[in-house]
């Protein structure tokens, strides 16, 4: 039997997952990170849904939590840490700017490369869980009431209801970040690749701020 109000919240689910993906504090940073550590579309693809993929589950752990401890408790909660996103944006961009300068410097300056035969160091990889870690922390209350108005309705509707949101999310975010990756590569030019990664932490910060001033 159809249920209205089931198909009305799968409706929104998906509208609301989708649309807030186009906030630019969702892909910027991937498509920035992307060109400035050459990641190829398939690598920038798979970050993009693991960090999308944290970004839904603290937003869905903190729903099912608020069934919990109340709607109320959980709101404020959250809202408190998407008060801190645009912080958050713009040291993680500072920071990685900064690295890149220094990086990039060192190269000018000393022109070699300096091998350790005892350990490797991935600046890609440290890219990856950092931009994890920092969309992890970044949830989305909007979700929260939608689980709540599921919950009515049985366990089985809110795991759908979670995996609509989740898969309109990650849908939306591999869309705008890979077109994006795919037009800043054919920007080529010798202080792109030197400088690269501190333009791409100037950029991440830049939205951070636009986050913090636009209060998204």
């Amino acid at each position: 039997m159809r249920d209205p109000l089931f198909e009305a919240l799968l409706v929104a689910a998906a509208t609301v997952g989708s649309l807030h993906s186009v906030s630019p504090d969702h892909w910027v940073p991937f498509a920035a990170v992307a060109r400035a550590r050459g990641w190829s579309m398939a690598r920038t693809a798979r970050v993009t849904l693991l960090c999308g993929f944290g970004h839904v589950s603290a937003s869905v752990l903190l729903g099912l939590l608020g069934l919990v401890l109340g709607y109320e408790v959980l709101e404020r909660f959250g809202r408190r840490l998407e008060s801190v996103a645009g912080v958050l944006l713009v040291a993680f961009g500072l920071i990685y700017g900064m690295l890149g300068l220094r990086r990039a410097l060192g190269r000018r300056y000393h022109g070699h490369a300096h091998v350790h035969y005892d350990h490797v160091h991935d600046p890609s990889r440290i890219s990856t869980w950092s931009l994890f870690l920092l969309f992890s922390a970044d949830p989305c209350v909007a979700v929260i009431p939608l689980i709540f108005a599921a919950a009515a309705l049985g366990a089985l509707q809110v795991a759908i209801l979670v995996v609509v949101y989740e898969l309109a999310t990650l849908g939306a975010m591999v869309a705008l970040v890979l077109p994006a990756r795919a037009g800043v590569s054919v920007l080529r030019a010798a202080w792109i690749n030197r400088y690269g990664d501190a333009a791409a932490g100037g950029l991440i910060a830049a939205v951070g701020l636009l986050v913090i001033g636009l209060g998204w």
